[in-house]
């Protein structure tokens, strides 16, 4: 392993600069670049603790609004009981994350900035990887194994998802992500805080600069929040990436008829997808309806681009928000299903 000089930031202005030097890398829980160092995904030239920054806390505000600050463990956020009364869909993708162990040393900056689990990405030995290498190729479409791969968003370059459930929780509720630099703070809309490969080259995985750092998110308190759900397929119960999930904020008008609704999908781009035209079509629609849920659903499913080995994806995630809907509007337990061995429906 490469060498490295480390310096814990005592402050913000103290974080910032040292993230100016370059090969400056940060870090907190370490639960992912342990695993890029390892990988040889990253080799930085100064590592930066930040883990004494004041971004630990929990807030919910007058109006409830909820503030979480990057260093928040996983953990934590998904314990405190006004998240989960209030916000089930963003307890429900964290407890649903990693493991318990990981849970409790990963924080929620970290988690959004997650790499893609494509398996050429995290490969031991580099294989053919624009992520890693620009220009060295793609080698799951050269290799046509793309069972696990995206469905939108994707170019020639890559087609690798982003793993992160957290992230599709929060583009389901218009939440905010807060970064801080050398120009301020600024505001990044959850759903467009990730870079697909038809947004930008591959290795820009996220808005960041080189030298920014995230310092919290903020979740609006809407009627639609506490109606939410977050469901994820994965091939075992235990410590997977999803193959598909969906994220429900669902807001009701008489009995079960749909007022408004946010759904994002996991696992089928490098970003939460949302299904704006569904969101819009669903307006009016009785829960019970289920051939006017699917065909709804359907219509944001449109511009898939499924690859030829995760046509299944299309199916499996237009079920799966369908299930999410309802489910939003019963609240239970986190919900999580297994897919065929194959990557398929089960």
């Amino acid at each position: 392993m490469k060498e490295f000089t480390y310096v814990k930031a005592p402050d913000m202005a103290a974080a910032l600069t040292a993230l100016r030097r370059p090969g400056a890398q940060l870090v907190a829980g370490g639960t992912e670049l342990l695993n890029w160092l390892k990988d040889g995904i990253e080799a930085p030239d100064h590592l930066v603790d930040i883990t004494g920054l004041p971004l630990t806390a929990v807030d919910v505000g007058p109006h409830g609004r909820l503030r979480v600050g990057a260093l928040a463990r996983m953990s934590d956020l998904a314990a405190h009981p006004e998240v989960a009364r209030e916000r089930p869909v963003l307890a429900q993708s964290l407890l649903l994350a990693a493991s318990p162990q990981l849970r409790n040393m990963a924080t929620i900056g970290g988690n959004l900035q997650q790499r893609t689990r494509c398996p050429y990405f995290r490969a031991d030995t580099p294989l053919p990887c624009n992520k890693r290498t620009p220009g060295a190729g793609c080698a799951a479409l050269q290799a046509d194994d793309t069972a696990q791969h995206a469905i939108f968003g994707w170019t020639q370059e890559c087609a690798a998802t982003h793993p992160s459930d957290l992230a599709v929780a929060l583009a389901a509720l218009d939440a905010t992500i807060l970064i801080s630099g050398p120009g301020g703070e600024r505001r990044v809309p959850a759903d467009a805080f990730h870079l697909t490969p038809e947004e930008a080259e591959p290795r820009r995985h996220t808005v960041l600069a080189p030298d920014e750092l995230i310092t919290g998110v903020e979740v609006p308190a809407r009627p639609s929040a506490r109606l939410s759900h977050y469901l994820k397929v994965r091939q075992r119960a235990s410590y997977e990436f999803a193959v598909v999930s969906a994220a429900v904020a669902l807001e009701l008008t008489a009995g079960d008829t749909i007022g408004s609704v946010r759904i994002a999908l996991g696992g089928v781009a490098h970003r939460p997808w949302r299904l704006t035209a569904a969101e819009e079509a669903l307006r009016g629609t009785e829960l019970a309806d289920t051939d006017a849920l699917r065909a709804a659903v359907a219509i944001s499913f449109a511009d898939a681009r499924p690859l030829p080995g995760n046509g299944y994806k299309v199916e499996l995630a237009q079920r799966a928000a369908v299930r999410a809907l309802r489910a939003a509007a019963r609240p239970e337990a986190p919900d999580v299903h297994r897919a065929g061995a194959n990557g398929g429906p089960r």
